[in-house]
């Protein structure tokens, strides 16, 4: 029966990371797509965030904002499904194996020879650090996910035409299957190195989030979606303020050209270390922060939004 209800309520996680996602598209991506041309591109092309913004609205439209959205649109889905989802399930092992402190009685037998009462888990609740640490491994499980969608993305992204004609990818599909032609699955994977870098930050993330909830439980009168939504955005925010400079370096790597037949350019960026000197070399320390307003702008409603929707989802399921 125990087995039956953990397995349900893994279930749950990941049916509400599917209401997540949505959530997070529908309010986050033309921030997204401002963020990512101003990371890949330099000071002559884009002075700051309004000027992009402006530029691109006037030369392709309102669409424009929503470039690369089919992808995250799948993805975000699937992507936040498998995070938040994964999330509940490390969660629980955690709380159950390393922070158990009752992981070392062999069975319920041995309580009831000592005449003790059974231990109640709900009155144990999993700490600060094992959330964090529920956040790395979820972070790290849905990289192999979030690696291909987010480069696809982020080439499409910074496709500057108005006409499909001048473009090299006519859309999500033709972009895989043009890298994968040229370049096998690694190619289509370009990037995962750096995702997996870029999501370890995830410990800052869920370990703030569990942070931010206890205090406002605690301290406010606020109702339980409102504390989710509270919690949810100041939690982004402090995942934002210490992993965006790895998310710049890995935007230039997942926007580096592949060449080969492809014939987008020659490839500049070996490895992490030399698009992470190149960042340097080009802006100094202020190119690690190129493009963080509109990110910063956007993570509080896009990641408040989402975790009101997968906890709401969480609670309304049976």
């Amino acid at each position: 029966m125990t087995e039956k209800k953990e397995s349900h309520s893994n279930y749950k996680g990941f049916v509400a990371g599917v209401f997540s996602g949505i959530a997070k598209l529908s309010v986050g991506h033309p921030f997204d797509t401002i963020k990512v041309r101003l990371q890949t591109s330099d000071s002559r092309r884009f002075s700051g965030p309004l000027q992009c913004l402006l530029q691109t609205v006037r030369k392709e439209g309102v669409a424009g904002l929503y470039k690369g959205a089919t992808p995250p649109l799948v993805g975000w889905m699937f992507m936040d499904s498998i995070m938040l989802g994964s999330l509940t399930f490390y969660r629980r092992i955690l709380h159950q194996t390393l922070f158990n402190p009752n992981r070392m009685v062999a069975s319920p037998s041995a309580f009831a020879q000592r005449d003790l009462p059974l231990p109640d888990s709900k009155l144990h609740k999993l700490p600060t650090i094992g959330h964090a640490m529920a956040g790395v491994m979820a972070g790290a499980t849905v990289s192999f996910i979030a690696a291909p969608v987010e480069h696809i993305k982020a080439r499409l992204q910074i496709q500057y035409s108005s006409k499909k004609s001048e473009r090299l990818y006519k859309g999500p599909i033709d972009c895989v299957s043009k890298i994968y032609k040229y370049h096998g699955i690694p190619g289509v994977y370009h990037g995962l190195s750096a995702t997996l870098l870029f999501r370890s930050f995830f410990f800052f993330w869920w370990g703030s989030y569990d942070v931010f909830t206890r205090l406002l439980s605690e301290k406010t009168q606020l109702s339980t979606p409102a504390v989710n939504f509270w919690a949810g955005g100041l939690s982004a925010q402090i995942f934002w303020m210490t992993s965006y400079p790895s998310d710049v370096v890995k935007q230039r790597i997942m926007t580096d050209p592949l060449a080969g037949g492809l014939n987008d350019g020659v490839r500049r960026f070996p490895n992490w270390i030399t698009a992470a000197r190149t960042v340097y070399a080009e802006n100094g320390w202020r190119g690690y922060w190129r493009g963080f307003l509109p990110c910063f702008l956007r993570a509080f409603p896009a990641n408040a939004m989402a975790l009101v929707a997968f906890e709401g989802v969480m609670r309304a399921l049976p």
